[in-house]
């Protein structure tokens, strides 16, 4: 085991020193530690938990010195991270120690936010609550929640919006990450959940990441295929991105593709290896449906077209497809370039589609990993505190709805099952429109984070429409709120979450929140209480008091179910650094990988939805699926290349993808009050290829403008190796650290209201915009993080994108 680092290195050295490994071999432990000033032995006690700042949920320790959070330490034994932290990991911890956190709740009174106490506030809620549903009906309130709750407190929120209040609006931010991974899983395998383990990369041989720069976005998992990398028998790596991210510059073959051609570069994939009989026959035909329409949609896809469509060269395209169909364990992964794009869930189902016709899903090195981005994205989905019934039921079987009133104990038709629940963007419509008069956001800031600023400050702005924002601080969002109410943090509560591998982990409550500030279950009981919400009998209907009751009941109804919790507890949990669900009397310890057995959850009475068109959106309907039952067969689905519906044009020559530093966590509500974080990266920038920055008179560090037909951007240019004619700007930075009115920061100005047609996420990728020389004008130095690739000045020293 290598020695617990402390030091601020992790900055510039963002992974940490190498461990190789053979495949086969056990991923080295490493235990990293940032505790200042304190060693082990001063520390008062040390609470498990896991990290959430990212959807890898890392195993970690929290140090508690004099009823404070003092540092962290990664858990050696931890299935996730072997003991490893990523910097957001390390120095995000420090924001619960904010002097600027929020401590009482606030009300709007003569258009000012005022301290108020808890009675006060949250009897103002209850009371526009009931007089919403008085006037306008259910369907005049609405949630929008967050990716970083805990499993206990997004199943109490799913009771109490549909079973409780009747409502479908309920949704999260992980419709803004994520939501394309739930419904890409469900598509093709009947239910979401990623099927393998992050056990594989210690034995695949082939690695495909698509829109997906994990070496900023999850640091520690990139570490883990950095350590393979660099072992003794190295996987294969193609990655498709246009930026020169470090993952990229890892690559054996790098397709640098135009924003918006997922789905034909995956297609002309798919054409090679059926052309060059790279496909596991028997294994398709026993197990699968569909690769017929398959051959005969990319067959009109050679990597000829591909090439000119995509903007690479064919030869490229076919050494990718060569490099993928000799691997004989392939682990292929997805993020937001594939879901935040236009075709989103056509294009991560045939990135599913490349490892089907392999025939490499269910064994060791063998997977498909549709991303999450959220580090508590999955429990929204499990719990339906998203566009989903809880426990991966179905809305449109009756058999499933009328399970889960039984469970909930209430009317089949109390539960709101007539159409798809409503996803955040028509949420947002909604409250625009008016049909929704009362919005509570929790734990999330929409108004930096949704695209097309200058609309969703409007709707949260309206007088008709009543907004109350639970968070931890005054962020954007909470400016304009009519009730603010102080949330508790990771640490100050407990609670269980999910990774994307399905690791469950407990977190225990550390420490207590500074004041007044409540954990978020607990205020969804007290407003449950005060709404008086009953079941069919009379009773409670939130029939828990702690977050182990919670857990309980959820766990109860999952049974079973694809997310089967119910062989899972907290003192299993706190036994084991650990467990992945499905948890149950047939897999006591979890169960490492699902279809093993080459058993999808596709069949029509146990499937999460009916499925989709993948070009319209269109839902199938219940008896055409049933009268094609694939029972048990995972589903080909193909699609046709579409391009994107805002094309660049003389007045807009460029495309804007927006996206992440490895620094910082959404609008940096935490993040940017971590000192080693934000002074790594303090401000927006705009990336550049040095070809495209040289046609328009800008140098490295020069001011910029970014115009689209909604907005405009600015920031200081940074040249790197980002494909020709595209441009890159990282969505964290809004307003709320600003000390005074100054030019447009946030990257979602000039993003677009459009989403995917099938998983309903909004789309950042392909923004028509032009860039301008702000002349004159000269920015501070940007910071020294991990970039893409940059081109430094003449004669500069820079450690952007170094990997050790």
């Amino acid at each position: 085991m290598t020695r617990p680092r402390s030091d601020d290195d992790r900055i510039a050295d963002i992974w940490g020193p190498r461990t190789p490994y053979a495949a086969g071999e056990r991923w080295p432990v490493r235990v990293d530690r940032f505790v200042p000033g304190l060693a082990d032995e001063d520390v008062d006690r040390w609470v498990p938990s896991a990290c959430v700042l990212c959807s890898n949920c890392c195993g970690m320790d929290i140090a508690v010195k004099d009823g404070r959070i003092a540092g962290v330490r990664g858990r050696a034994g931890d299935r996730i991270n072997h003991g490893r932290l990523g910097p957001k990991g390390l120095y995000g911890w420090q924001a619960n120690n904010s002097p600027d956190r929020l401590t009482r709740p606030l009300v709007r009174r003569r258009g000012r936010l005022v301290e108020t106490d808890w009675d006060t506030a949250m009897n103002l809620v209850a009371e526009r609550s009931r007089r919403v549903m008085d006037r306008h009906g259910r369907l005049g309130l609405g949630f929008y929640n967050t990716g970083q709750l805990f499993l206990e407190e997004y199943y109490t929120l799913a009771v109490i919006a549909r079973a409780g209040l009747g409502t479908p609006h309920l949704d999260g931010n992980t419709r803004l990450c994520t939501a394309t991974a739930e419904w890409a899983l469900v598509e093709s395998f009947g239910s979401d959940g990623n099927p393998g383990s992050y056990t594989d990369i210690d034995t695949c041989d082939t690695l495909l990441l698509v829109g997906h720069n994990v070496a900023e976005t999850q640091t520690v998992l990139w570490m883990r295929m950095l350590d393979r990398l660099r072992g003794p028998d190295r996987p294969r790596l193609v990655v498709i991105d246009p930026r020169l991210t470090p993952v990229a510059r890892e690559a054996d073959v790098h397709l640098a593709i135009r924003p918006g051609t997922n789905v034909m570069i995956l297609n002309a994939i798919l054409h090679e290896l059926i052309a060059r009989d790279r496909v596991d026959h028997e294994w398709v035909a026993r197990h699968t449906v569909g690769f017929d329409a398959l051959a005969d949609v990319v067959r009109d896809h050679p990597p000829e077209r591909a090439a000119e469509v995509c903007g690479v060269e064919a030869a490229d395209i076919r050494e990718a497809a060569r490099i993928i169909g000799a691997g004989r364990r392939l682990v292929s992964t997805a993020l937001q370039g594939v879901y935040q794009s236009h075709q989103a869930t056509a294009a991560a189902v045939q990135i599913n589609n490349i490892n089907l016709i392999r025939g490499m899903i269910g064994r060791p090195g063998c997977t498909v990993f549709q991303m999450n981005g959220q580090p508590t994205a999955q429990n929204t989905r499990e719990t339906g505190a998203n566009g989903s019934l809880t426990a991966f039921l179905n809305f449109q079987n009756d058999e499933h709805v009328e399970l889960l009133a039984r469970h909930w104990n209430v009317r089949p038709i109390d539960i709101p099952h007539w159409w798809e629940p409503t996803h955040a963007m028509e949420i947002f419509r909604f409250c625009e429109q008016g049909s929704i008069r009362f919005l509570w956001v929790i734990c999330t800031n929409p108004a930096v984070s949704l695209p097309e600023l200058h609309r969703i400050r409007s709707i949260l702005d309206q007088k008709r429409l009543f907004l109350v924002v639970q968070d931890a601080f005054l962020t954007e969002t909470a400016e304009l709120a009519d009730v603010v109410l102080p949330a508790a943090m990771w640490g100050e509560k407990t609670g269980t979450y999910t990774n994307a591998d399905r690791t469950v982990h407990l977190s225990d409550k550390a420490v207590e929140p500074p004041g007044e500030a409540r954990a978020d279950l607990d205020v969804l009981l007290d407003y449950a209480r005060r709404m008086d919400l009953r079941d069919k009998d009379g009773a409670p209907l939130v029939k828990w008091s702690t977050p182990e009751e919670a857990f309980g009941h959820f766990a109860a109804v999952s049974r079973d179910r694809p997310c089967d919790y119910s062989g899972l507890s907290y003192a299993k949990l706190r036994d084991r650094d650990g467990i992945p669900w499905p948890c149950n009397g047939r897999y006591p310890d979890g169960r490492e990988r699902l279809y093993t057995d080459g058993v999808f959850g596709t069949g029509a009475d146990y499937c999460e939805s009916f499925g989709h068109d993948l070009e319209t959106g269109a839902a199938n309907e219940p008896d055409e699926y049933r009268a094609h039952d694939p029972a048990g067969r995972a589903i080909i689905k193909a699609a046709h290349y579409k391009p994107p519906h805002e094309p660049v044009d003389d007045d807009y020559p460029l495309q804007l993808s927006t996206g992440r530093t490895v620094y910082h966590w959404h609008t940096r509500t935490k993040t940017g009050r971590a000192r080693q974080l934000q002074d790594a990266a303090p401000r927006v920038w705009v990336e550049l290829n040095p070809d495209d920055a040289r046609s328009l008179g800008v140098a490295e560090g020069d001011l910029v403008r970014v115009e689209s037909r909604r907005g405009i951007v600015h920031g200081p240019a940074r040249l790197t190796g980002i494909r020709p004619g595209t441009v890159f700007v990282p969505f964290h930075y809004g307003y709320w650290d600003r000390r005074e009115a100054g030019p447009r920061t946030a990257a979602n100005e000039v993003t677009r209201t459009e989403w995917d047609p099938v998983s309903k996420q909004p789309i950042f990728k392909v923004t028509a915009v032009r860039v301008v020389r702000v002349a004159g004008r000269r920015a501070p130095a940007a910071a020294p993080e991990a970039g893409a690739g940059r081109v430094p000045a003449a004669g500069a020293h820079t450690v952007e994108g170094r990997t050790p």
